[in-house]
């Protein structure tokens, strides 16, 4: 039988080496977010929740409040080894969205944050809907950096000049999660999910030059590349920083997000 990491894109298994970098550099999420997944899909006591992909468990600890029982399912072991430090009370398994290790019926809602992209969309919704009770859902969670800000379109596009390659779904025509990732999984007759639903959330980031630097050297297609070159895009990322009119001289900066939620039940 092949491993989970076997069964992950290349540049998601570039996490094992970023896990700790992801955990101090990515954002939490928005509380507003949160409480909308607890109330569309009324999770509480006595309901439980699956966060997919969940990485370091930044978004199963978001769901804490909610007071349902969470389980996290996470594929590469660097991620699983933060996870289990940061997230004790909470158990996370090695499995993919295409295999989840859980029985069926298993779960209330299945939600999963920055990560649906990496998924095989087909095979993914089928497992997904497996583990799901009946009246059960899915919401997937993205935190978006707004390039309306100028430093904020500077990362980026630090970003994409150092990428070797891409993840799936920027290489399909549009280019969003919306249009190239989500419409065609979910609009299928054969989904077995209802129509996906949409809600928008705005959110922000504050943290210390450091902190922003890591978050850079926590996307996927820039753990991959080699030492040397993850040094390069850390001094470019730096510079930038110390050189922009809304971040150099701070101790802490703030960086704008716009947080998608979608969601829908199965059929």
């Amino acid at each position: 039988m092949s491993s989970s990491r076997s069964r992950t894109h290349a540049a998601v298994r570039g996490f094992d080496h970023a896990a700790e970098a992801y955990e101090r550099g990515r954002p939490d999420y928005p509380a507003a977010a949160v409480r909308h997944l607890g109330r569309v899909f009324h999770l509480g006591p006595s309901r439980t929740v699956v966060d997919l992909a969940s990485g370091t468990g930044k978004f199963t600890r978001a769901l804490a409040p909610l007071g349902a029982a969470r389980v996290a399912v996470e594929p590469t072991a660097g991620m699983r080894a933060v996870f289990e430090r940061v997230v004790p009370d909470v158990p996370v398994l090695d499995g993919t969205a295409e295999a989840i290790p859980l029985p069926s019926g298993f779960a209330d809602a299945v939600v999963s944050a920055q990560a649906f992209h990496w998924f095989r969309p087909r095979p993914a919704l089928k497992e997904i809907r497996r583990v799901l009770r009946p009246g059960g859902g899915v919401g997937l969670v993205w935190n978006t950096r707004d390039d309306a800000v100028r430093w904020s379109r500077r990362l980026s596009e630090i970003l994409e000049g150092a990428r070797r390659t891409a993840p799936p779904w920027r290489k399909r025509k549009g280019g969003s999660y919306g249009a190239t990732v989500l419409r065609p999984a979910f609009f299928r007759k054969s989904s077995g999910f209802t129509r996906l639903q949409y809600r928008a959330f705005r959110h922000y980031q504050v943290g210390t030059p450091a902190q922003f630097v890591d978050r850079a050297l926590s996307v996927s297609t820039i753990a991959i590349l080699s030492e040397k070159e993850q040094r390069e895009v850390a001094a470019k990322v730096r510079e930038m920083l110390a050189t922009e009119p809304e971040t150099r001289g701070r101790s802490r900066i703030r960086l704008p997000y716009i947080t998608d939620v979608y969601w829908a039940f199965a059929r």
